[in-house]
């Protein structure tokens, strides 16, 4: 290859003048680029065509204004598979991981059918899908149901169960949004499990308005409630009364401060052997209670 004229812009100068940190640089530079990081560093004195340059300044002030990199690059790892997410699903993050694994882990080996041949799991406000399509992965034998309020999130996340291949086996359902978070369950469905990452940010907290939170959609972060609380009560009174079958585990992520009060409110539901699991940062994060048999 012959060497860049003096006026030529390089991958490397790229990098080098963007003002992002060097990572996250060379993550925008391979979606600008289409070219992977590990081509990026073996050519990095390779000139740069200027579409691919005028493109990835845009996605380097974009990101200076503080877009999250997920939404400008259009997808996230989450338990070790990619995710397209736009600005209509939160961002899939690595404490969320936990609680599909403590799903798995409480399913058994055979999962635990439901009755009259319903789903065996359902996980409430799905956003990008990434809960229930890695349930699905992970296990073939289970079927699942999805809800979200939002059409276009179940869009984004029917279009990650096709990714995955896994559409077939999960029921996507609209949701009536707010409150309403039973309205696509029938009376007579029942699962062995129900899981959610429900909204549990408190209306004012300052996280709202800082940071990467700004950005994703604020019906997915927050109830409106005072204390975050709102939906996850509405999630344990309901579960605890009609869908989860006699045996069925219930598992909700939550803030790292509503612990103690998540298990007071599915222990006055009558859940029994309730717990709440921290993440690899020691914060409590997911909270979990058995029905009675």
């Amino acid at each position: 290859m012959d060497a860049p004229g003096p006026d030529a812009t390089t991958y490397d100068a790229l990098i080098r003048r963007c003002g992002q940190p060097r990572l996250e640089a060379r993550v925008l530079l391979a979606h600008a680029s289409g070219h992977p990081r590990e081509w990026l560093i073996a050519h990095g004195d390779a000139p740069v065509p200027p579409a691919i340059a005028d493109a990835f300044g845009d996605l380097c002030a974009r990101r200076a204004a503080g877009a999250p990199i997920a939404y400008l690059v259009g997808g996230r790892e989450f338990h070790g598979r990619h995710f397209d997410v736009d600005e209509s699903v939160l961002i899939p993050r690595p404490e969320t991981e936990l609680l599909v694994e403590q799903c798995l882990a409480r399913l058994g080996p055979a999962g635990l059918a439901a009755p009259g041949g319903a789903p065996a799991v359902l996980e409430l406000g799905t956003g990008s899908g990434c809960i229930a399509i890695t349930l699905a992965c992970e296990r073939a034998d289970l079927r699942l149901t999805a809800t979200d309020g939002s059409p276009s999130a179940l869009a984004t996340a029917r279009r990650n169960a096709q990714r995955h291949g896994v559409a077939a086996r999960i029921d996507f359902r609209l949701s009536a949004g707010g409150p309403d978070w039973w309205t696509p369950i029938g009376a007579d469905e029942r699962f062995a499990s129900i899981v959610s990452n429900p909204p549990y940010v408190a209306r004012d907290d300052a996280h709202l308005r800082d940071g990467d939170l700004r950005f994703e959609p604020l019906a997915a972060l927050t109830d409106q409630s005072d204390d975050g609380l709102a939906s996850i009560e509405r999630i344990i009174a309901g579960a605890a009364t009609g869908p989860l079958s006699p045996g069925g585990w219930l598992l909700l992520e939550h803030g790292f401060d509503q612990g103690t009060a998540v298990r007071a409110r599915m222990r006055d539901a009558r859940l029994d052997e309730i717990q709440t699991l921290t993440d690899l940062a020691g914060k409590d994060r997911i909270t979990l209670g058995r029905r009675a048999n």
